[in-house]
């Protein structure tokens, strides 16, 4: 099979996984909870190597106390890390947040930015963070968020053959039109959550099974 005739089918199967995903999880969307673009960007941070579920119970508390950038951007570092300590890697996430919420306020008025560009010139946002904020915060989509669901659920399926989240997100780029970027992403999420597992994939209920290169069929 040629490169190009190659490219084609996996074309026409990411589509048919996204029409697939679609239909599967017609309500979903971002599971963090926030009232403002600040407070995504804060609780997207807190999420790395932690659940949503976790973060959304840590987040009340946070912002209640904390509610914008400015407020976090003099926040006590020692509260703060208090605050968000069940997250994981506390100390480090204390230090992003507070960092990028201290240039959000002194270059972008307080104000988180919109440009993808700006966004990853802050602390502890790299283009999965961006990506999120950009979507969910302002509408705009600019790329594909690649989180350990979306990579695992994509070299299973066939559509990438990269580990790097990087040129994951390229792959999927190429394959995907772009006003559904971020829809393949989520819906991709909601499914590595509740079927196509890390450790023990549930093949014989999942719907993308008859396009799965990985799946098990039972003998």
């Amino acid at each position: 099979m040629s490169i190009t005739r190659k490219w084609a089918t996996k074309q026409q199967r990411a589509l048919e996984i996204l029409v697939i995903l679609e239909r599967t999880y017609p309500d979903a969307t971002c599971s963090l909870t926030y009232q403002t673009p600040v407070q995504l960007l804060v609780a997207t941070i807190l999420s790395a190597q932690c659940t949503d579920e976790r973060v959304n119970k840590v987040t009340p508390a946070l912002f209640a106390r904390f509610p914008d950038a400015p407020s976090l951007a003099n926040a006590s570092i020692e509260e703060l890390e208090t605050l968000i300590r069940s997250t994981g890697f506390y100390r480090n996430k204390a230090k992003n947040i507070q960092g990028a919420c201290q240039k959000i306020v002194s270059q972008f008025g307080g104000e988180v930015p919109q440009q993808m560009e700006q966004l990853l010139s802050l602390p502890g946002v790299a283009r999965k963070t961006a990506n999120v904020v950009l979507a969910h915060g302002f509408g705009i989509i600019q790329g594909v968020t690649v989180d350990t669901h979306v990579k695992r659920l994509s070299g299973r399926l066939g559509l990438t053959e990269q580990t790097d989240p990087i040129k994951i997100e390229r792959d999927l780029m190429r394959l995907l039109p772009q006003p559904q970027w971020e829809n393949f992403s989520i819906r991709i999420i909601y499914h590595g959550r509740a079927v196509c597992k890390a450790r023990k994939p549930d093949c014989g209920v999942c719907q993308l099974a008859h396009v799965c290169p990985a799946a098990i069929t039972p003998e």
